[in-house]
């Protein structure tokens, strides 16, 4: 089992997220909630229950608002005990969120860009600036404001690991194995490579949670994270 893995389970309900955990067994201990079952499915009550049971568990919630009410918010997820935490990066949502973190066991992660975005995405969005040039803004902004680390692209990951130092994470989605669909991701990479980039945590979903052998497939991501193969 790697610790450095995190399954995505992007399912509709607790009872999906329940079944798909059991399968996966002790093969991953480390799960991400998102939009998808945080509000359609009970998100906030498995979270609670999978930190009971000794899991970890990084809610992908990516707050934005303003600071007294990004501040309350990440209180109120410190007190779940869960690991990580995401909010946009941008400045005053990093500062307040460190705020309300420190202190506690939560991790506050900046997203950068997401890993469904090209530079033709950034241009229709409004930005002056290509993914890698919006990416390093961020980074250096996540630095300064004292956060746990940054979501990024694993293409990008050495680049922001040039830019941040050893000590922060790097948690990167668009994480596909050898043979396995780009779905929605356009900026991807493989477990072995993107952990050579310089990531600490890879998010794993549909590689994991879609194959017929769920806890096999994360054993082989985990192998490949550390370089080896399974026999």
């Amino acid at each position: 089992m790697s610790r450095n893995l995190i399954v995505a389970l992007d399912v509709d309900t607790r009872s999906e997220a329940e079944a798909l955990i059991e399968r996966i067994g002790d093969a991953v201990d480390f799960y991400k909630i998102g939009y998808q079952l945080y509000f359609g499915g009970e998100g906030l009550g498995l979270g609670k229950a999978l930190i009971a049971a000794g899991k970890r568990v990084f809610f992908d919630l990516k707050l934005l608002d303003i600071d007294n009410t990004v501040e309350k918010g990440v209180a109120a997820f410190a007190r779940t005990g869960a690991s990580f935490l995401t909010v946009h990066a941008y400045p005053k949502t990093m500062r307040a969120a460190q705020k309300a973190a420190a202190g506690s066991g939560l991790g506050i992660l900046g997203v950068t860009v997401l890993t469904s975005m090209d530079d033709s995405d950034l241009v229709e969005a409004g930005y002056a600036r290509d993914a890698a040039g919006l990416v390093a803004l961020r980074a250096e902004q996540a630095k300064a404001a004292g956060i746990a680390g940054l979501v990024c692209s694993p293409q990008e990951a050495a680049m922001v690991r040039g830019l941040i130092g050893p000590t922060m994470s790097i948690v990167t989605p668009g994480i596909r194995p050898a043979g396995a669909a780009l779905g929605d991701q356009k900026r991807v990479m493989g477990p072995k490579e993107a952990m050579a980039a310089g990531s600490t945590h890879l998010v794993v979903g549909r590689p994991i949670t879609a194959a017929d052998d769920p806890a096999m497939a994360a054993r082989q991501i985990a192998a490949e994270m550390a370089g080896t193969r399974l026999a």
